[in-house]
């Protein structure tokens, strides 16, 4: 059985969980590593047909916003503007959309998704539409490492 933290306090889990089973690799793929810095990392979708579809993902199991400690919900700022600013460089998109809702059975693990929302979106993917996204053929890994990298070279620095 795996333990989720909450500062001072640990609290079972017994579902497996995606985010942590993937942080917890060795040798993680550029789509899984798009930015990694203390307590976040960033992936690219792998259910997406969108290029630059981000994840923003603690690196310690949490399931709220409210389990955040100060110093991460300070990061979780500063990396939601540095990926629109690279997604921006990478994509060409007009601004992006983040969503959060960490409900599904193995993704409760707190995640943003943080989406580019390109100009010429049909009107039915514009808003929660986008979401059509990941009802089609999800990008090929190897489009997704592509894009990640690109990602990853346009990430600003602060």
């Amino acid at each position: 059985m795996r333990a989720r933290s909450r500062p001072g306090r640990l609290f079972p889990m017994t579902l497996e969980c995606y985010a942590c089973s993937q942080s917890a690799l060795p040798d993680l793929p550029v789509r899984e590593r798009v930015w990694v810095m203390p307590g976040w990392r960033v992936a690219h979708d792998f259910n997406t047909s969108l290029p630059g579809w981000l994840i923003l993902v603690p690196t310690r199991h949490v399931e709220s916003l409210d389990e955040l400690t100060a110093d991460e919900a300070d990061t979780l700022g500063l990396l939601l503007r540095q990926a629109s600013i690279a997604l921006k460089t990478v994509t060409g998109c007009r601004k992006t959309y983040v969503m959060m809702f960490a409900e599904k059975a193995g993704f409760t693990h707190v995640h943003f998704h943080v989406v580019p929302r390109m100009d010429d979106f049909p009107e039915d993917r514009v808003g929660p539409g986008v979401f059509g996204y990941l009802r089609e053929t999800p990008l090929a890994e190897d489009r997704r490492d592509e894009t990640a990298a690109e990602i990853r070279s346009a990430w600003p620095s602060d």
